[in-house]
């Protein structure tokens, strides 16, 4: 589902180039959970946006569910997004002003798909939030608010999910119950799941664990 092939990132720093990643190559297969870890400055985040198509190689090629994300149109990869990938972010980014259901929604509105409503409560089921429609998102716990944005991100039944950090503002044990359901439903949906933590606790549930050092992979360990 997500493949990166030899890629290279860099970006301009104080009128030099910093290498983010350097000659990377990996693969995620569908119903597979991906954790990437190291140090802050790694290149994380960096191959997070690669893989969202959110940001582009320098050089390598970066493929989507077989699609190369390399000279594409904006429309394209609008599309692409839209439609392959769900994103998981450490604060939620949850619209205040929406309730729930309307939070979970908007992915289906904006891209006209039927019966919105429907499935929106159908994937809050699925993320045990059956009851909570109608509430705001200040009314929700943390843990509350992260299932929110996961139902949100897979509302669409995306290929690929890409989690940054999603357990980084919960508590120990609400963290572990994101992590799980996570885990669960990486299997259920067949998705290829792909997620930065610094947690020891949280890369120890994926199948998979990448190292990343300097921008490199350092090490692969399956678990």
């Amino acid at each position: 589902m997500v493949t990166l092939c030899n890629v290279v990132k860099d970006y301009p720093a104080d009128g030099q180039l910093v290498r983010a990643l350097d000659g990377v190559s990996l693969e995620v297969a569908a119903g597979e959970f991906v954790a990437l870890v190291g140090r802050s400055g790694c290149g994380k985040s960096t191959l997070l946006n690669l893989a969202g198509a959110m940001d582009f190689a320098t050089s390598g090629e970066v493929l989507l569910d077989g699609v190369s994300t390399n000279s594409r149109d904006d429309t394209t990869l609008t599309r692409l997004r839209r439609e392959k990938v769900g994103f998981v972010f450490q604060s939620f980014q949850l619209l205040n002003t929406l309730s729930v259901v309307e939070n979970v929604e908007l992915p289906l509105l904006l891209a006209g798909v039927p019966r919105a409503r429907e499935a929106a409560l159908e994937r809050l089921a699925s993320v045990e939030l059956s009851g909570l429609e109608s509430r705001m998102p200040h009314q929700l716990s943390g843990g509350q608010m992260q299932r929110v944005a996961i139902a949100r991100a897979l509302v669409n039944r995306p290929r690929i999910l890409l989690a940054d950090e999603p357990t980084g503002n919960l508590d120990t044990a609400t963290g572990t119950i994101i992590l799980d359901l996570l885990r669960r439903l990486t299997r259920e949906q067949k998705t290829a799941t792909l997620m930065a933590t610094h947690s020891v606790e949280a890369a120890a549930i994926a199948d998979v664990v990448i190292e990343l050092r300097d921008g490199k992979i350092a090490g692969i360990k399956r678990n």
